[in-house]
């Protein structure tokens, strides 16, 4: 173990403390020279660490991490390091629940953070809250979970959809959904982070590829299906998250279709590039995406049993909640042996609850 202080936290507790509980030297600037490393010490820890775990996470810290600011040595271990990170947020009510917290927070765990509370409790201005730090025997859970997690998926080889797809009409038009593909990416990137081998096809979206993820990117509903049924046989998990387009005009128009009078579209079904999936690769486990208006659980079933899945993970959209474009998500879990419906989550949590999932089935 090896201990960082911000300048902050060297006024609360000496350094010395934790030197003496480590037995190693504490780094508290950027440039420490400690024996046995260089001028370059935060590089050695970065590289060094399986798991950075910031306790108490401040407001400040919380800030800094989500900015990427590195002029510090905690912010240059943290964004130097590719091992995970667990926050344990600890501060006043009103700091946490500010709205620049809880974006901060959103965008970190959106990275793969792993937060653990706060918890209600006495905080430092003696008023009752939340913002109390977790305790640290659930601190340390939360880091033991972690580093299984990291390569419990070591070996595996996992294919993701993901984004819309896009159905042309003329040279200019198409039609489509309102995906982001911010689901699909967090399923990829929990993927790649617990060990798997990952390859993401992808309909058409504005996000960065993932890192350490092979990403194949397509536009409408057949360049995915032949793209899956390319690469399916290879998987041992197959996940489907992507918003296929339900429907395609019957034919194409090599001509911009002009603005005179009344246009009509003769529609005709997409491929179903779930059940060619199913088809083409029996033996692995599949995961499919549900998005309902109404009677989502009953749909999710009935759409589960027809394509073969094991699980297919169920989302609705409402007046008063749409997932697209949003980093949190309402899903339910729905499979032969139990429906499981999760609060509203960081979409990275869900992918890691997603894969945990699977990595159960796997087992079996």
């Amino acid at each position: 173990m090896r201990a960082i202080l911000t300048r902050s936290a060297a006024r609360f507790v000496a350094p010395l403390t934790f030197e003496a509980l480590t037995g190693h030297p504490v780094g508290t600037e950027v440039w420490d020279e400690q024996p046995g490393t260089s001028r370059m010490g935060h590089l050695e820890l970065a590289h060094w660490a399986g798991v950075l775990v910031v306790a108490p996470a401040t407001a400040v810290a919380i800030a800094r991490l989500a900015l990427g600011l590195a002029d510090d040595l905690l912010g240059a271990v943290a964004l130097s390091t590719r091992a995970p990170i667990v926050l344990a947020p600890a501060m006043e009510s009103a700091m946490f629940t500010h709205p620049a917290t809880q974006r901060h927070l959103a965008t970190l765990v959106e990275r793969g953070a792993r937060i653990v509370g706060p918890e209600r409790g006495r905080l430092a201005s003696g008023s009752e809250g939340i913002g109390r730090m977790a305790e640290p025997a659930s601190i340390l859970d939360a880091v033991a979970s972690t580093v299984v997690r990291r390569s419990d998926m070591t070996g595996m080889r996992v294919l993701v959809t993901a984004g819309p797809t896009r159905e042309a009409i003329d040279p200019v038009r198409y039609i489509g959904n309102r995906s982001s593909g911010r689901m699909g990416w967090a399923i990829a990137n929990a993927a790649s982070r617990r060990g798997a081998d990952v390859c993401l096809i992808a309909g058409p979206n504005e996000l960065t590829d993932p890192s350490g993820v092979r990403v194949l990117r397509v536009e409408s509903a057949a360049e995915m299906l032949r793209s899956v049924l390319d690469h399916v046989g290879e998987a041992d998990a197959v996940v489907m998250s992507a918003a296929v387009a339900d429907f395609r005009p019957s034919r194409f128009s090599d001509a911009k279709v002009k603005r005179e009078g009344q246009v009509s579209l003769d529609l005709v079904p997409t491929e179903d590039i779930a059940a060619a999936a199913k088809a083409a690769a029996p033996e692995a486990i599949h995961i499919g995406f549900a998005l309902e208006t109404e009677d989502l659980i009953a749909r999710a079933q009935e759409k589960r049993r027809r394509k073969g899945q094991d699980l297919v993970v169920g989302n609705s959209i409402s007046d008063e909640f749409s997932p697209f474009g949003a980093d949190r998500n309402r899903v339910v879990f729905v499979s032969e042996e139990e429906v499981r419906e999760l609060p509203e989550l960081p979409k990275e949590k869900i992918a890691d609850l997603l894969w945990d999932e699977v990595v159960k089935r796997a087992r079996r």
